[in-house]
């Protein structure tokens, strides 16, 4: 089970100003290789920081979204016949449809299961269901 590393710091400030809406936003995660690029949470703000080479799998919009007291959840992730290079982290981003805006929110590179070569197969990710869920802000 998964949860958050990280809170990127520039999308700390996008919550904090009310840019970002967990549950009306569409919401997302990248499996990153690090081997081409490796995320910078205190510098990297949009999906286009990190290289869409590095880029291995991207879900689809995450489900059944929740936040209490600052708590993020959503449903597990399946991402389907996934292969590719060595996926070291789990980026989550809100979705514009554009790289360049789509907000990158929360990094994780500790959990079981990371690093990981996906081998074709389905990847499912299941995040916590400790009290922290996916991240606490």
């Amino acid at each position: 089970r998964l949860m958050a590393n990280s809170l990127y710091d520039l999308g700390r400030g996008h919550f904090a100003e009310g840019d970002i809406s967990w549950s009306a936003d569409d919401i997302k995660l990248v499996l990153v290789d690090h081997g081409t690029d490796t995320p910078n949470v205190a510098t990297d703000e949009d999906l286009a920081d990190i290289g869409a080479g590095a880029r291995v799998a991207t879900s689809g919009n995450f489900a059944s979204k929740t936040s209490t007291n600052g708590v993020l959840d959503a449903a597990d992730i399946t991402l389907s016949t996934v292969s590719g290079a060595t996926v070291e982290s789990i980026n989550i981003y809100q979705d514009t449809g554009v790289a360049g805006t789509s907000l990158l929110l929360i990094y994780i590179d500790t959990a079981t299961g990371l690093a990981f070569t996906p081998s074709g197969g389905d990847v499912i990710i299941q995040w916590d269901s400790g009290s922290n869920k996916i991240a606490k802000l």
